[in-house]
């Protein structure tokens, strides 16, 4: 009798999980069959958004499936982010991450709604830029070795802006003064535009920013820059040097956009996505507008992507500690 009751119970445990597998093996097959929808998780119109709708377009024609942008933002990306990792993983809900959210965020916000390695899977990184370093045309420097002279000449006399606390932007000007040994003062906005204005008026004296948020004001003269924190010199501003090339080899700094899933969406979705997201971002329509906006189209592999998801994470870290960054 005994023996008969484990067997049915077996039984039924193993119908259960063949029935689950059909499932998620039919779901898996008919993707996608409804909306995709990804989650920018900051307003329509900034530099995040405006990369990520050609993707989103050419993914909807390649798929023949509507792909739709969901601005959700709110509290530094943290609103648009938790709901993508709360919603069912299927492949249907899919979130943009950036540096700033997904490296630097979980440094310096104590308590997140969501864990960015537990919850979260990667799918492909698709647009990196530089990180640019730019003074105001008054300030007597041209080049990153006579900005550090004349900071350790003016200790705390030179205010650097930055679109707020902990973001990519502030980070880059904490590595600065922490591989040259030079003091600066720190104004936080609300988005690099007013930065940027602030910048121009004269009210500061530098920024680093996402390359394409300076770029039109370098080609006109409002800003001078002085550098880029990637490896390689950018196509848009070809003069500029690299960090390293200006004699600090140990300064990068840029920032991705990449897309990540829910945690436990299965394989076959994401190896399907990370696919088709790579025929986009090869597409040369696509590579064309990103680097006119100053950035690079690029694609990885769901393992590349979570290795320098991993190493940026470290990175940052280690930047925030050592400058007791904490949130606004």
């Amino acid at each position: 009798m005994f023996r008969s009751v484990r067997f049915a119970a077996a039984l039924a445990l193993s119908c259960v999980g063949s029935l689950a597998s059909a499932q998620t093996a039919t779901t898996t097959q008919s993707y996608p069959n409804k909306p995709i929808r990804v989650v920018v998780p900051f307003a329509a119109g900034g530099p995040i958004d405006i990369m990520t709708r050609p993707l989103a377009q050419k993914l909807n024609e390649a798929m023949s499936n509507p792909v739709l942008v969901d601005n959700r933002a709110g509290a530094n990306g943290i609103i648009g982010t938790d709901s993508v990792a709360k919603s069912p993983p299927d492949g249907y809900s899919l979130a943009v991450a950036s540096g700033g959210t997904h490296a630097i965020g979980p440094h310096v916000y104590a308590k997140l709604p969501y864990d960015v390695f537990k919850d979260f899977t990667p799918v492909s990184l698709y647009v990196t830029m530089a990180e640019l370093l730019v003074v105001h045309p008054a300030l007597p420097v041209r080049s990153v070795k006579e900005l550090v002279a004349l900071a350790k000449a003016r200790p705390n006399q030179l205010n650097f802006g930055s679109s707020g606390t902990g973001g990519t932007p502030h980070l880059a000007a904490e590595l600065l003064k922490s591989a040259a040994k030079i003091e600066m003062v720190h104004v936080p906005y609300k988005g690099m535009g007013p930065a940027t204005m602030d910048l121009i008026a004269g009210q500061l004296q530098l920024v680093f920013a996402d390359l394409p948020v300076l770029l039109e004001q370098v080609k006109a003269d409002k800003v001078r820059a002085l550098a880029v924190g990637t490896a390689k010199r950018s196509a848009n501003l070809p003069n500029v040097p690299t960090m390293a090339e200006a004699g600090f080899p140990q300064i990068e700094a840029y920032n991705w956009y990449a897309l990540f899933a829910p945690a436990a969406t299965p394989k076959q979705i994401i190896t399907r996505l990370n696919a088709e997201i790579a025929k986009v971002m090869s597409n040369a329509a696509v590579k064309s507008f990103t680097q006119n906006q100053g950035a690079e189209a690029v694609g990885s592999t769901p393992e590349e992507l979570g290795a320098i998801h991993k190493r940026e994470f470290d990175k940052w870290g280690a930047i925030v500690k050592a400058a007791g960054i904490k949130p606004e």
